[in-house]
Order: structure tokens, then C-alpha cells, then sequence
């Protein structure tokens, strides 16, 4: 079966079972709650499961002179029927090795009868125990499906309890507590779903196994104490005994009803006269029940609570991923091979995938075919008749992540039909390389032969949907389509932001530039990793600005140079201490520390540093690591540092601490210092080592080139270590 299947079988199964399992679950809580109160009682003994009935009955015997019967419950409570010397009758909880009365049985109270009652039969009767045992039996597909799912996220079942990848809160929590509350959900699921199997006899019911012993009449009356069969069965084994109703009368029996058996005693002779075997059906059938309601004892009632509330939760998580899922997914109604309208999306974060899924749709309920996918599936589209690009730039003008296939498949896949084209980039100006990688690829399939421009490219500054909607309306007039232009309706929604708490701000000033540290505090739910981004909107619009962090003491810090005019630092450098900011904190997994590296080399230039102060403190596995950092002068922000560093050093968090200084007297840039080591960088990149990069982009692209020629001049395919994941960068 595919993922979607599963998937689906999921959702569906829980969409039919999640009223009753709402109503189980918090009834389930109360009920599971009382069970491990209960437990609390002072009725039982320390000894309990030492005692056979030998030590206890006939000690009873002395006390109480009549005695109906004695019934041992799921507490190990011992309850006694009967009367005692002076006539008085007597029921009560007792200790067994001396008799003594410990307390009076009492009813459950009210509340706790009324929620039994919902949470077996919803008040319905026998109906409503069928439905609550369906809906435990649909909750029992429910787990196994999520275990499928869960495996097949975890890429295999020995990557079962390896890290989740925080995709969003409902997520990580919906996977990581489904895993922890594993074992206890299945258990209930599957033990509500056999007491439901046998009630409605869908699984057949045993007969017991009845065995008749016949009575040696030559066996002489033998006291209390000498009875065999007291002597081999515990208290603890023991439901219920019923005693003799009058006394040497050989018709009169001792009743053992245990747990797997019911024993017949003759009272005279202590000779088993019959012995039932409980089937197997009811044995299972006893430990499902005390499995299911948490008798077993006080701790398993407790976790039976929380399993109970973190299926509410499941039930939350659940259907807040499906509607994030279904908010944002790509839905094509055909084939790619029978679309005429190809709509191909690179981006990094998601955001460029709005602007043309407004188009998709719009063309699809036009009656038009419409086909929407990452330029990384790039394939021979038979029936294309136009390819529309919509892609972001990445880096020093890189492809997203899900388009650094694309050229290499463009040369793949040549298509057989001429075909029209238009490439929209999305960016920023605030950068070099603004729409970089759209403008190289408007270059790529210009040079395909099947390969025909309708629309010039065209370039969207800060997610503006004024300046999408003019490339839009040409080309909808070109093609006659009834394509809405209101740029309202491409305007991207305002993320959720969090408020961050500035708790210190340091600044350094120099003959030519500002530099100063932030740190803002998060609320403590918030979960971030150094090399994490920080966006802010400086203009309380969709305009925003990302910063590499570094996580120090639990807060964010950034450190930043003060540009002037700059929109993102001009904003951040205006902050003081104690104020607060509403940002967003971004998981950019693709560079965090890495665990698995043999060596890792950290290259930034002054503000590049902050998410490697953080890596290096989180560095708890001690990994091999270089930091090289370039500076303008040795100020007393460079003295900080350098301070910083030798400490991680005599902590061995860190090998070596690589300085250049670009305006003293030995000018040196970061460059001169990678040069000076290439052996140890073509060695670190061999053994599998990992070199990271932050800071400005163009130290990012000066180092990249060093590095290239560094591996050109020995043999080594540069490119191969960038596919390699084993060259990480974060400049913005």
C-alpha cells in the first residue's frame, strides 16, 4: 500500500470513531482516576501474596464462627461474610491473618456509576455496548494504521525512536507522544475490542473443562489444617470461597473459585471432589478487563489516565494537521501527461507556492487542465502547451531546495512538442541577487530548441502582489483567460508571530561600521536550535528579513552590523533593553550542527558568528571542531569572542580558533586563512567532514570559490561535496 492509502484509511477511521472516542476518553480519565484512588484504601496487607489458605482460614475460623463466604478483589481487599461470636452479622474488609475489621464495603458513588454507565453503553443498553466495542475495535485500526504511518515517517522501523523532525507543533506532538503512548493505546484498544468480541459472541465462547474425582470413602475426617489443597493455593489466587452452609454434613462443600479454576472440597476430608478448568476465552477474558480498567494496580491505572487524555489531544493534533494539510496541499484533478497548463514551483519556505496555486485553481474551475508541482518533478509533459515558472533564489543566486534538480532534468527531459514559457522570480531587492536563479533559468529554456517566451521574466520584489498581479494581467490577456487581478487576492496572510523580549544588547562602534548583539528571550514552549532563522517585519507587513541565531542561555542571539538605511538592522539596532519585538522563529534544519560529521570547520565573518557561538556550546559530543572567523579589527567585540572561543577550547568543545584581521597592520581575510590550511580542508572534506558557512554573501562566495580551486587543483569534484550536504550555508 502507498502512503496516501494509509493515510487516508487513517483519517477516515478516525473521523467515524472520534465522537464515542471522545465521550470514552474523558470517561475513561474519571474512571481510571478512581481505580488508582481506590488503591489507596488501608485494606491491605504486606504479605498478601505470601499467605495460603492454610495460615488464614482456619485463624478466620476462630474469630468468625459462621462465615458465608470470603471474596478477594482487584485491590487484594479481603471481604468477609458472615457472623461473629455474639451473632452479629458481619461484612467487612478484614486482615485476613488475624481478622481484624478494617473498614465497611460501600457502593460506588453516583458520579462514578453514571460515567461506568456512559463509558460502557452510552446509556444504550446492549446497542450502545456494541457501538462503544466497534468504535474500540475501529480505535485498534486506528493505532495500527499510525504505527504504519509512523514507521514509514521514521524511513523504517529501527529509525522508530530516532529524533522527529519538528514540522509543526500539532505534528511533532500528534508523533512524538503517539510513539511514547504507544504500548498503553494499543493495550486499550485491543482489550476493549476482545471484551466486545466475546459479549456478542463474535469470538465463540469455551465450554469449561468439568472433572469429577471419585471420593475414597476409606479417607477418615481430617481437621482444618490438614487440608492439602489450603496448603498449595495462595490468597492471592483466590476470587471467591464459599463455605460449608452447616457443618459436618458431607453434602455441604467448600467452593475455591480462583482464577483460572472453581475446586469443590469435601469439608470433611479436604478431598477434591470436582475441579472446572476455566477455558481459555474466560481467562483472557479477566486479564483484558483488569488490563482495560487498571486493576492491575495503581500505576497502570495512572498511565491508563494519561493514555485517556492523550487520546483527546490525538483526536486535537489530528484534525489540526489534516486541515493545515488540506489548506496547503497541492490538489490536481489530472494527470501531468494530460495537462496543457504546467505550473512548476521552486521555494524554500513554502511562500511562492501561494501565488501560483491561486493560478492552478483558477485555471482548473475555468474548465482548463491544470498541473501544479516542485520544479525538482520536472518530467516530458506530452500534452503542455505552456510552462509557467514560479521560483524564489536561494543563497548567492541558488535554486530552492525543491528545484536543484531542475536544470539537470531540463537537459534530461527534452520535450517533444513546442511549448510557450514564462518565469516569474520572487526575491528581494534588498539583496545582490535579487531573482538570481529565476534569471538563470528565463537563460536555460531560452536555449531549448521546444522552448518559446510568452512573457518576459519577470521579477516580484518582497512577495508584492501589486507587482505579481501586472506580470498576471499580461499574461492572461495573451492567452484570453478569465484570471482574477485584484492583487488582494494574492496577498500573502500575516504569519502567527511570537513575542520575544529583549533581555541584553551590547554595541561595538569603529571608525567605519556599528556592530551590536541582541538577545531576546522566547516564551519557554518555544523550541529553536542554533542555525535556526529569525524573521522579523520591521514594517508590520508581509516585507520581512531573516537573521541566523544563535541559541545561548535559552534565548535568541543575533548579531548584526548596522546598515545605513537598512530596513531589517535599522529596526533591530533601534531596540532597547526590556522592550519587545513579534517575530517568527524558522526550523532551517539543513543547518544545524551535524551529529554524524567526523570533522566540522565553521568559516564566518563578523556577523556570521552568532549561530556558531551557540553550535559549539550545544557541541555536549565533544566533535572535532574548527572555527575560522573574519574580523576588520581586534576591538574589545573581537576580545569577547576570541574569549569565548579559548573557553570553548578548555572545554573541548572546540580544536582550533582561526583568526583574520582585514585592517591591521598583516591584513588577512578568512580566505588567506583557508588557503593556508587547504590540506586540512581537502582532507576534512574526504573523511567526510562538513564545512559551514555564515555570514555576508559575498565572504559566502569568496570562500566557496577558494574552496572549488582548492579541490580542482587535487582531483576533487567540488560540486560532489555541495550535493553531498557536506558544504552548508546561511548567508542572507
Amino acid at each position: 500500500m502507498t502512503l496516501s492509502i494509509w493515510r487516508y484509511a487513517h483519517l477516515v477511521l478516525a473521523l467515524l470513531a472520534s465522537f464515542v472516542l471522545i465521550i470514552a476518553s474523558l470517561t475513561g480519565i474519571i474512571l481510571a482516576i478512581d481505580v488508582a484512588n481506590e488503591k489507596t484504601n488501608p485494606y491491605q496487607i504486606d504479605n498478601f501474596n505470601e499467605l495460603t489458605l492454610l495460615q488464614v482460614l482456619p485463624e478466620l475460623r476462630k474469630v468468625y464462627p459462621e462465615i458465608s463466604n470470603i471474596s478477594v478483589d482487584h485491590n487484594q481487599f479481603v471481604t468477609l461474610e458472615g457472623f461473629d461470636g455474639e451473632g452479629n452479622e458481619i461484612k467487612a474488609y478484614i486482615d485476613p491473618t488475624t481478622g481484624k475489621q478494617l473498614g465497611i464495603p460501600k457502593p460506588k458513588n453516583e458520579f462514578i456509576q453514571w460515567n461506568l454507565a456512559l463509558h460502557r453503553s452510552l446509556f444504550l443498553h446492549e446497542t450502545g455496548r456494541f457501538i462503544v466495542g466497534l468504535t474500540s475495535f475501529l480505535f485498534f485500526l486506528i493505532a495500527i494504521s499510525g504505527t504504519i504511518l509512523l514507521i514509514k515517517r521514521q524511513n523504517g522501523i529501527k529509525k522508530f525512536f530516532s529524533k522527529v523532525n519538528n514540522d509543526s507543533l500539532a505534528q511533532y506532538f500528534h508523533v512524538v507522544t503517539g510513539r511514547i503512548m504507544l504500548q498503553p493505546v494499543l493495550i486499550i484498544a485491543l482489550t476493549g475490542t476482545y471484551l466486545f468480541l466475546l459479549r456478542f459472541e463474535i469470538i465463540p465462547t469455551q465450554k469449561a473443562n468439568a472433572i469429577n474425582y471419585t471420593e475414597d470413602a476409606k479417607l477418615k475426617e481430617v481437621p482444618l489444617t490438614g487440608f492439602s489443597i489450603f496448603k498449595e493455593t495462595k490468597l492471592s489466587d483466590v476470587i471467591k470461597i464459599e463455605f460449608p452452609f452447616m457443618e459436618d454434613e458431607p453434602e455441604e462443600f467448600y467452593i475455591l473459585k480462583l482464577k483460572d479454576s472453581e475446586i469443590t472440597v469435601n469439608q470433611l476430608t479436604g478431598q477434591i471432589v470436582k475441579e472446572v478448568k476455566y477455558p481459555f476465552t474466560q481467562v483472557l477474558e479477566k486479564f483484558s478487563f483488569d488490563l482495560h480498567t487498571g486493576q492491575i494496580n495503581w500505576v497502570w491505572a495512572i498511565i491508563l489516565a494519561f493514555a485517556s487524555i492523550n487520546i483527546l489531544l490525538f483526536i486535537y493534533s489530528g484534525f489540526a494537521i489534516t486541515l493545515k494539510r488540506t489548506k496547503t496541499r497541492i490538489k490536481n484533478k489530472y494527470k501531468a501527461n494530460e495537462c496543457e497548463f504546467i505550473l512548476l514551483v521552486g521555494s524554500e519556505n513554502g511562500s511562492t507556492l501561494g501565488f501560483a496555486n491561486q493560478i492552478h485553481k483558477q485555471l482548473q474551475a475555468n474548465g482548463k487542465k491544470s498541473y501544479l508541482t516542485d520544479m525538482n518533478n520536472y518530467v516530458n509533459f506530452s500534452s503542455a502547451k505552456q510552462l509557467l515558472i514560479f521560483t524564489s533564489t536561494y543563497g548567492l543566486g541558488e535554486a530552492p531546495i525543491n528545484a536543484k534538480k531542475f536544470k539537470k532534468l531540463v537537459c534530461e527531459f527534452p520535450q517533444k512538442q513546442n511549448i510557450q514559457y514564462s518565469v516569474v522570480g520572487f526575491g528581494s531587492k534588498s539583496y545582490h541577487d535579487f531573482c538570481a536563479y529565476a534569471k538563470e533559468v528565463d537563460v536555460l529554456l531560452s536555449e531549448q530548441s521546444w522552448a518559446e517566451k510568452s512573457v518576459k521574466l519577470h521579477t516580484v520584489n518582497d512577495k508584492s502582489a501589486e507587482e505579481f498581479t501586472q506580470w498576471l494581467s499580461v499574461w492572461a490577456n495573451l492567452n484570453s483567460l478569465a484570471i482574477a487581478t485584484a492583487s488582494s487576492l494574492y496577498s500573502q496572510k500575516a504569519p502567527k508571530l511570537k513575542v520575544l523580549k529583549v533581555v541584553d544588547r551590547a554595541e561595538i562602534n569603529s571608525d567605519e561600521v556599528i556592530t551590536f548583539k541582541l538577545n531576546l528571550k522566547p516564551n519557554a514552549l518555544t523550541k529553536f536550535k542554533s542555525g535556526d532563522l529569525l524573521a522579523i517585519y520591521p514594517n508590520n507587513d508581509s516585507v520581512e528579513r531573516f537573521y541566523s541565531i544563535g541559541k545561548v542561555d535559552n534565548s535568541v542571539q543575533l548579531i548584526v552590523r548596522l546598515h545605513p538605511n537598512g530596513l531589517g538592522s535599522e529596526f533591530l539596532y533601534n531596540l532597547q533593553k526590556g522592550t519587545s519585538i513579534k517575530a517568527r522563529i524558522i526550523k532551517n534544519s539543513h543547518f544545524h550542527f551535524p551529529k554524524n560529521a567526523s570533522k566540522v570547520a565553521l568559516i564566518s565573518n563578523g556577523t556570521g558568528i552568532a549561530p556558531f557561538l551557540g553550535m559549539l556550546a550545544e557541541n555536549k559530543s565533544k566533535v572535532e571542531t574548527h572555527l575560522y572567523c573574519g574580523f576588520r579589527n581586534n576591538d574589545e567585540l573581537t576580545k569577547k569572542y576570541s574569549k569565548i572561543a579559548y573557553k570553548h577550547i578548555s572545554k573541548q568543545k572546540l580544536s582550533t580558533f582561526n583568526l583574520a584581521l582585514s585592517r591591521q597592520e598583516a591584513s588577512q581575510y578568512v580566505m588567506d586563512l583557508i588557503k593556508k590550511d587547504q590540506n586540512f580542508f581537502l582532507e576534512l572534506l574526504r573523511n567526510n567532514g562538513v564545512i559551514m558557512i555564515c555570514g555576508a554573501l559575498k565572504m559566502q562566495k569568496d570562500v566557496k570559490a577558494v574552496l572549488a580551486i582548492i579541490c580542482k587543483n587535487n582531483g576533487e569534484n567540488f560540486e560532489t561535496y555541495k550535493e553531498n550536504n557536506q558544504i552548508l550555508t546561511d548567508c542572507y
